[in-house]
């Protein structure tokens, strides 16, 4: 079937929207009329090199529509079904599913290598190129094929754009704070990058009980927006928190830190450290750049203060179940997620979006289908 969907074929350039030829699914797999789809930082990294990934791509990983179609053997689905993608698979058979650890899944490995999670296409362009779809979601398109791994089933009253934001930033985000840093009633946490994973890190904390929760972030927007979503206090810089959050906690420091800024770099460990109290949580979520090895810790301190560094993928938990529980907290007024939607773009603005999104000018931006 003929599709449109926002292609990227260099490093840098902008997303080309454009007409694609899209297979029909093949056995495990699903066809998908997308309904919304998120506008992370991580197609960034992709757009700028900072991810490496399979060129030509399509971008997007953040997904939410509406089952149209089949493969043979499918009865996991039903056409009629909404779902919201995975932007990590889950098998369900693998040593990591068995434990409980979905985000862990071995299907993982597949995400940066060219097609689907077979490795055969199922996108092309007008002239016969192979595209891939971004981590096998694709989900800047007006259609997907979805394996059945990646996509999980959702009430059919969820809008579509909160049901798109928990495929990848809400989940990553609310699970940095409550699973990865375990954060309890009474806590100071504090969280470094207000956008949509920071939103998300700190309406986890509040959920959690966080007494103090400072969101740091140089944007006055991100600041402001912090606030009216369960931040306590907030700063400009984890320099320029040290004395608040000294203040706050009697010079104990903060329970946990969490890092979640637009791009997470090895220089942000160290001030991130010191501010964490003794036997605190360090937690690093956002995307490094992949060739990065050096990081600065100060080690003495670090184990003279029985301190710990954790990552956190896809917050640390099983989708399967945590997507549709934190869509249950949203419809009970527990999260917001209607909030967290700065504004909504059409495919063809998908970089007027992406600029919107460098300038700061939103917590999380969504493109709407018709």
């Amino acid at each position: 079937m003929k599709t449109r969907a926002a292609v990227l074929r260099e490093i840098s350039a902008d997303w080309s929207v454009e007409e694609i030829e899209l297979d029909e699914p093949k056995a495990g797999e699903i066809l998908v009329k997308t309904t919304a789809a998120g506008m992370c930082h991580s197609d960034e990294h992709a757009h700028d090199g900072t991810m490496p990934v399979p060129l030509p791509i399509i971008g997007g990983h953040e997904g939410a529509g509406v089952v149209i179609g089949l493969g043979p053997g499918v009865t996991e689905f039903e056409v009629g079904d909404h779902i919201s993608c995975s932007f990590i698979p889950s098998c369900g058979k693998c040593t990591w599913c068995a434990r409980g650890q979905q985000n862990l899944c071995d299907l993982g490995a597949h995400l940066m290598e060219p097609g689907m999670i077979d490795g055969t296409f199922r996108h092309h362009t007008s002239d016969g190129t192979t595209l891939t779809p971004l981590l096998k979601l694709g989900t800047f398109a007006e259609h997907m094929v979805l394996s059945i791994d990646s996509a999980i089933k959702v009430q059919k009253d969820v809008p579509a754009g909160p049901a798109a934001l928990v495929s990848c930033g809400v989940t990553t985000g609310y699970g940095s704070a409550v699973n990865r840093a375990e954060v309890t009633a009474g806590d100071t946490v504090v969280v470094v990058g207000c956008g949509g994973l920071g939103t998300a890190a700190i309406q986890g904390a509040k959920v959690a009980g966080a007494k103090n929760i400072v969101g740091i972030d140089p944007s006055e927007f991100k600041r402001e927006s912090a606030m009216e979503f369960g931040a306590t206090h907030t700063a400009p810089s984890m320099e320029e928190a040290m004395e608040l959050v000294g203040g706050l906690t009697e010079g104990v420091q903060a329970d946990s830190v969490i890092l979640t800024p637009s791009v997470l770099t090895g220089d942000l460990i160290a001030p991130a450290q010191f501010l964490t109290r003794k036997g605190g949580t360090v937690v690093a979520t956002a995307v490094a750049p992949a060739a990065q090895m050096d990081v600065q810790l100060n080690l003495f301190m670090f184990s003279m203060m029985n301190q710990e560094l954790k990552g956190c993928l896809f917050g640390s938990t099983a989708p399967r179940k945590e997507i549709p529980h934190l869509l249950s907290m949203y419809q009970a007024g527990q999260l917001k997620l209607d909030e967290m939607i700065t504004n909504t773009y059409t495919l063809d603005q998908v970089n007027e979006g992406y600029a919107d999104m460098m300038s700061n000018k939103n917590i999380r931006g969504v493109i709407t289908f018709d």
